[in-house]
């Protein structure tokens, strides 16, 4: 995940924002799609079910399952805000060898081969559009899921919690508002007021019900670690907060390496089990 301007700004492109409604440039803050899928699980040995799903509003998204025999709970995955799944498929093969449960990723539209342009609205179509699907699988138990969201994906999936019934929520590098993330990225022009992208994953963080796991690297040099902090902090009980020492913002599961995994596994087989994280 980046936090960068496409170019730098000045007066007279705040100008521009400011009679152009802030649009493009907004986009190109906050979201970062690729549309190349460099590889898929199967390129790493792991089966998978390449899904085509459709919004509410008749966006097609790509989506991909991946089984594990035996096991009806899923691990319900929303990616950051740059790249698209095929980024993701070396973290994607530890979760699922280490959890042993069934995953279902998906690319935001305007990702990958999602149709469609992104957007904040899109998203959460996007992200209910995966929960409700899940619902009609028969080799999926509805009170074992497990929604696991990073950074922008955070902010997905604690929208996600509020709307839907889950049995955890897990936030990896979360941050408290796109507008607190304006202030960092250009701390000299007072932007935030102009974006019409909210991302307020602070205010909705303690209409969450379920347990939470929140994961942070102490050294995140996006997203800082105190704004994480900030999402545990306003959470309701029962929660959980891991920091990973020296981890920055994109290498969590690999300098967490094995307790990050057993971190997560521990979480979601208590919560699958009894609805509690471990004491």
């Amino acid at each position: 995940m980046k936090w960068n301007a496409p170019f730098p700004l000045s007066i007279g492109l705040l100008l521009l924002w400011l009679s152009a409604g802030g649009c493009m440039i907004e986009r190109g803050f906050i979201f970062f799609p690729k549309r190349e899928v460099v590889q898929t699980p199967a390129d790493e040995g792991v089966p998978f079910e390449d899904l085509y799903l459709s919004t509410p509003d008749g966006t097609v998204i790509n989506a991909w399952f991946i089984p594990s025999p035996g096991s009806k709970k899923v691990l319900l995955w929303f990616h950051g805000n740059g790249g698209n799944l095929s980024h993701r498929v070396a973290q994607l093969r530890m979760l699922h060898d280490a959890l042993g449960m069934n995953i279902l990723m998906i690319d935001f539209r305007g990702y990958g081969r999602s149709e469609g342009v992104v957007g904040e609205e899109g998203t959460y179509q996007d992200a209910l559009t995966s929960y409700d699907y899940l619902l009609t699988r028969p080799d999926i138990d509805p009170e074992a899921i497990v929604i696991y969201g990073q950074s922008l994906g955070a902010a997905v999936a604690t929208e996600l919690a509020v709307q839907r019934k889950e049995a955890g929520l897990i936030l990896e590098a979360p941050f408290t508002s796109i507008r607190d993330m304006a202030k960092i990225t250009f701390p000299w022009l007072p932007i935030g007021r102009l974006l019409s992208t909210r991302y307020d994953l602070l205010s909705k963080i303690n209409r969450v019900q379920a347990p939470l796991l929140l994961i942070h690297g102490d050294e995140d040099e996006v997203v800082p670690y105190a704004q994480g902090r900030r999402v545990f902090e306003a959470a309701r009980p029962p929660k959980e907060m891991y920091t990973v020492q020296g981890a920055g913002h994109n290498n969590l599961y690999r300098v967490g390496g094995l307790l990050y995994l057993r971190t997560i596994r521990r979480f979601v087989e208590a919560v699958s089990l009894n609805g509690r994280p471990p004491d």
